[in-house]
């Protein structure tokens, strides 16, 4: 017994000692990709000595003598930090996830190669103007001398998750920056889903009241009655019904539901509304939160002088920041710049659709999908005369294309000529507001609106492709249109003096939202949908409220938590349960919503992380709507996943019978709105019992705001998952400055997922006191310090300082690279 026992002892401890021997040889392998940044090399991608000088942040100081070799040490500084999520970036635009990941991505795949994004990008590099082709060619021989090293080396394949893809990585291409900016008008987008949601509801209530309702417009002039979407079709014409969630299940997926579609927030002040006589700009573009961040902060020296700020890896240019004399940010636009047709086939050739002209064959094409660990997918690509043809799952088109047709879709970013590229570039070159708006010319797509300020003027100019519809068309782009009808069809793209501009403005303040600009009639209304009605309130408010502008004031309103929609809700839903009722018993559902009143009565709408107030509010609403519009949507209630704030008060101040939402059409008796408040209230503190407990002030928000910064495809991976995700208690909510968009479904509904992964502020009267913050690191190798080392000072709502002072970059560097031309 006692030899059985030693040798027990002896087969743990080798088991042990194994076991710390693969930690150790793991962690050896995935260590070797870990950057050294401080070395020389010589190469022949350089036509002269250029140094990347990081700073104690990690970011990258880019000194090149020519703007050739600035952009080649930008390629190499992106694959040093961030060559995964460059390959995965790429292979997403390229619809070759599969290869890599297997079957889970599959659908994926094949709505890109639908799109057909890469072809298109590699015909839009000869579009790109000589400078800008240059820059593209040389941000790809940094890249590629970033993998030669890392070959030559064994610099363990570049990056920890390479180790997981047994697949060799292509050299980089000028292509692949283009399609990886196309990515961005896929991640962007939102109208296709609107075209469809709006016909899906259109057919589920038969009332052109009540949906106005639940799908309102921003608040201003309307648009002209639109046809009931059946009435489009012959009587009797059956619609299929849908299964699934209609977009492809991955973390990879680019493709966002509405309500995770782009946003952003920015605002400007003229030297007469600034404190110390110069321009003002803050600017925070919000994306889906990812580990690492989308964002990547540099520096560049250009031969037009220096420009720092936020840049995508993958993409060679700084998308939002300044130079010296001009800063710059955006905001996505919400410009509708997608239409959805519904293709008539040949009854007697499947193989042909409607025209105008008549009937038409197909454009077809054959791809062939290669997954990992089983055998490929051959697909057949279609396109028609408005754009590629699309799978009836996308979105649930099946449910809103009758039998007999099918769906295709007209966008702005199918271009074979897209120079958004050059603009990016001419942008960064522009020493004033002026040159800034020309540079806009070129943009095509994802349309933003841009915000501009040089030392002495302020500017705001949506740029991007917008399409010239009839003014009969027959949906107006609200819904999907018949495509064999030409006043439907797409007459080409307006001139670039029809985009909506603010140059200058009386007041002294710019500022955007995503809130509504315009109100023009069709078809130069823009767009019917937009992106907020809500922050854009409390923005005016903190703007109007001073005078004058400081750094500081701009910092304060890019963190305020104040949710204006709180304020101007809670007293609407609850007038009638205020201070009513009598006193009820502990432990009694009554006595619980009375203790909750009394909270919320007292609160100031401020969404901070450590109050239990906002967690309340934020399940009444969702209750509420739930409450709503289950009994007259049914299964399409589930698309709905946010509150819309102006359709609640739209059916609490009973604007056009609105309040009809609040009677249960399956009962007897009549409820009224008070009624599914109390029951709406009484749903969102069961859920918070089971979830949280019953001791209200106990609560904390940012318990359940979580932001999640996840790993992508290691961060589903257990044990793994604890070393690669970044989550955090955050404040702010859905409507507020500081914007926290929460997920809106799952078991974690108000988990914070798509924010402000970049801010920054940039005052001209002391350009290096401007600062910025990126919300996780500049790293995407999860053992370095710099993979999450910004993450705490974002979340406390700090800001790392951003100077364009060569010198003082240098002399706190704590590394430089140093790059020497071959000889």
């Amino acid at each position: 017994m006692a030899q059985v026992f030693v040798w027990l002892i002896r087969i743990a401890g080798g088991m042990i000692l194994l076991g710390v021997a693969a930690v150790l040889i793991s962690y050896y392998l995935l260590s070797r990709s870990l950057p050294d940044y401080q070395k020389t090399l010589a190469t022949d991608g350089v036509a002269q000595s250029m140094d990347i000088v990081r700073d104690n942040s990690n970011v990258p100081h880019v000194f090149g003598q020519q703007d050739t070799d600035t952009f080649f040490g930008l390629g190499y500084a992106h694959a040093q930090d961030r060559l995964w999520q460059m390959v995965m970036l790429r292979r997403t635009a390229q619809g070759r996830l599969s290869e890599v990941l297997g079957v889970r991505t599959v659908e994926i795949d094949k709505l890109m190669r639908r799109f057909d994004l890469y072809a298109l990008a590699k015909t839009s590099v000869a579009a790109q103007d000589s400078q800008t082709q240059a820059a593209l060619a040389a941000y790809a021989r940094g890249v590629n001398a970033r993998l030669t090293e890392i070959n030559t080396f064994a610099l363990g394949r570049g990056a920890p998750e390479l180790f997981f893809i047994n697949s060799p990585i292509s050299p980089w291409q000028p292509a692949d920056s283009l399609a990886i900016l196309k990515l961005l008008s896929v991640q962007l987008s939102s109208h296709l889903e609107e075209e469809v949601l709006y016909a899906r509801s259109s057919l589920a209530l038969n009332n052109a009241a009540r949906l106005n309702d639940i799908m309102p417009l921003a608040p201003g002039n309307g648009i002209a009655a639109l046809p009931d979407y059946a009435s489009l079709f012959p009587q009797g014409q059956s619609f299929a019904q849908a299964t699934g969630t209609g977009i492809p299940d991955h973390p990879l997926s680019p493709f966002q539901k509405r309500a995770h579609a782009g946003a952003s927030n920015v605002w400007a002040a003229a030297p007469k509304r600034s404190a110390a006589g110069a321009t003002l700009l803050a600017n925070d573009p919000h994306l889906g939160f990812t580990a690492p961040a989308m964002w990547y902060l540099a520096r560049l020296e250009l031969e037009t002088g220096g420009v720092i700020g936020g840049t995508i890896p993958g993409i060679p240019i700084v998308m939002t920041g300044r130079s010296d004399t001009l800063g710059w940010g955006i905001t996505s636009s919400y410009l509708d710049d997608q239409d959805l047709y519904v293709e008539k086939l040949n009854p007697e050739n499947p193989q042909e659709y409607l025209t105008p002209d008549g009937y038409q064959p197909f454009r077809t094409e054959s791809s062939i999908i290669r997954i990992k660990d089983t055998t490929p997918v051959t697909m057949t690509l279609r396109w028609t005369e408005n754009g590629p043809v699309l799978p009836g799952s996308h979105y649930n088109l099946v449910e809103v294309t009758p039998a007999g047709h099918v769906a295709s879709l007209a966008w702005t970013a199918l271009s074979d000529r897209d120079t958004t590229m050059s603009a990016g570039y001419a942008l960064m070159r522009a020493q004033s507001v002026r040159e800034a708006l020309a540079a806009g010319e070129l943009y095509v797509a994802p349309s933003q609106n841009l915000t501009v300020v040089d030392r002495n003027m302020i500017a705001m100019k949506t740029v991007g492709a917008m399409p010239r519809r009839n003014a009969a068309h027959e949906s107006q782009g609200r819904m999907p249109s018949r495509g064999w009808i030409e006043e439907n069809r797409w007459q080409g793209i307006n001139a670039y003096s029809a985009n909506p501009e603010f140059v200058a403005p009386a007041g002294g303040l710019l500022g955007n939202t995503n809130n509504k600009t315009v109100d023009r009639p069709f078809p130069q209304h823009v767009s019917h949908v937009w992106g907020d009605t809500q922050r854009v309130l409390r923005w005016r408010r903190l703007m109007q409220t001073r005078q004058v502008h400081t750094r500081d004031s701009f910092i304060e309103a890019q963190l305020d938590t104040v949710s204006f929609t709180a304020r101007s809700l809670l007293p609407l839903i609850g007038k009638d349960l205020w201070f009513t009722g009598e006193a009820a018993p502990d432990g009694t559902p009554e006595r619980q919503r009375q203790r909750a009143l009394d909270l919320l009565q007292r609160w100031n709408g401020e969404m901070n992380e450590h109050l239990p107030e906002p967690l309340i509010y934020a399940a009444w609403l969702r209750a509420l709507q739930e409450r709503l519009i289950e009994d007259d949507m049914g299964p399409l209630a589930e698309e709905f996943t946010h509150p819309d704030p102006v359709f609640i008060e739209r059916v609490y101040r009973d604007i056009d019978g609105a309040s009809a939402w609040c009677d249960v059409r399956q009962s007897t008796i009549t409820e009224t709105c008070t009624d599914i408040a109390r029951l709406a209230l009484d749903d969102a503190l069961v859920w918070i019992d089971e979830r949280y407990g019953t001791a209200l002030e106990s609560l904390r928000w940012g318990d359940a705001h979580q932001a999640t910064h996840d790993h992508q495809v290691l961060g589903e991976i257990p044990v793994l998952r604890y070393f690669v995700n970044i989550r955090q208690s955050t404040s702010g909510g859905d409507n507020t400055l500081l914007r926290g968009r929460t997920a809106g479904e799952g078991a974690d509904p108000f988990h914070n997922v798509h924010g402000a992964a970049y801010r920054g502020v940039y005052d001209f009267a002391d350009p290096d006191s401007s600062v910025f913050i990126i919300s996780t690191g500049q790293s995407g190798h999860f053992l370095s310090r710099h993979y999450d080392d910004l993450s705490q000072l974002w979340r406390r709502g700090e800001y790392i300082p951003m100077s364009l002072d060569a010198d003082l970059a240098r002399a706190a560097s704590v590394g430089v690279t140093r790059f020497l031309p071959a000889k």
